[in-house]
């Protein structure tokens, strides 16, 4: 499936091989150093920091950059509307708007950012399995409803496309050819309907087989958490990761991407 970001969880890797408690608390504040982040050498030092950390974590570079189309097509975008919107003196102006380098330097700092973010995200949830990232939520103290409600979407947003894929099949197979007219819409909105309607109905059966196996709200697992000295290491080394970027960032060495690109 294009989305399972878990596909190549069974690489071996330094970062595989990693306590998923250690690798969540420390790389979750790896990107919350990213998003605090106002300077674009910065900013492009911790994309080169992800870019490291993805080439450590052994995952195909296929397999991510087939992930990282899709965030590329949602923030490109911002490179158009950000300098033609933003508030201030224009430098020049593009088809009657106002082009402004100060959206151009935001634009770019969010672009670059939001990437390294996607990238280290990749690492963390890409070398290990989905449902043992969970499990370690779990003994973070995270809620238990909020953990089995990531792990149920995560797992039966595979089933609910599956499911969208035969239903629309089937259309094609009974002759549908989608126009642009009052009936496609009508057959399209019978489409979503009987499409929630079986998620619903599946909802139900889940639940039910769930509570005849004795489920009482909370997942039982027969995964264990064992650290190791090179856990705390790597968390260490993770986190002084952090603390330096949001220093360099602060130390005042470097202009904020709306007064400069240096």
């Amino acid at each position: 499936m294009a989305l399972d970001i878990d596909r190549y969880a069974h690489v071996g890797s330094a970062i595989n091989r990693w306590d998923a408690r250690f690798k969540l608390v420390s790389m979750g504040l790896v990107i919350v150093a990213i998003a605090l982040l106002k300077t674009l050498p910065m900013a492009l030092l911790a994309l080169a920091l992800a870019t490291a950390l993805l080439r450590v974590s052994n995952l195909p570079v296929k397999f991510i950059s087939h992930g990282l189309s899709f965030v590329l097509i949602f923030l490109l975008p911002f490179f158009i509307v950000m300098p033609l919107s933003y508030p201030g003196e224009p430098a020049f102006t593009v088809l009657g708007l106002g082009f402004a380098w100060e959206g151009l330097r935001l634009a770019s700092l969010i672009f670059i950012k939001a990437l390294a973010i996607v990238m280290v995200s990749f690492a963390i949830f890409g070398s290990s399995r989905f449902d043992v990232s969970m499990l370690a939520l779990q003994h973070l103290r995270c809620p238990k409803v909020v953990v089995q409600m990531l792990l149920f979407t995560y797992r039966y947003t595979f089933t609910f496309l599956d499911e969208m894929k035969r239903m629309h099949t089937s259309m094609l197979a009974r002759g549908f050819v989608p126009r642009s007219d009052l009936r496609t819409l009508q057959v399209f909105g019978h489409f979503v309907g009987t499409l929630l309607v079986r998620s619903f109905e599946r909802t139900e059966r889940v639940y039910k087989a769930m509570l005849s196996k004795g489920y009482q709200g909370t997942l039982h697992s027969m995964v264990s958490f064992q650290s190791t000295p090179a856990d705390y290491l790597k968390a260490l080394l993770a986190i002084a990761l952090a603390g330096a970027l949001v220093a360099g960032d602060f130390s005042g060495l470097f202009s904020q991407a709306e007064h400069g690109w240096f």
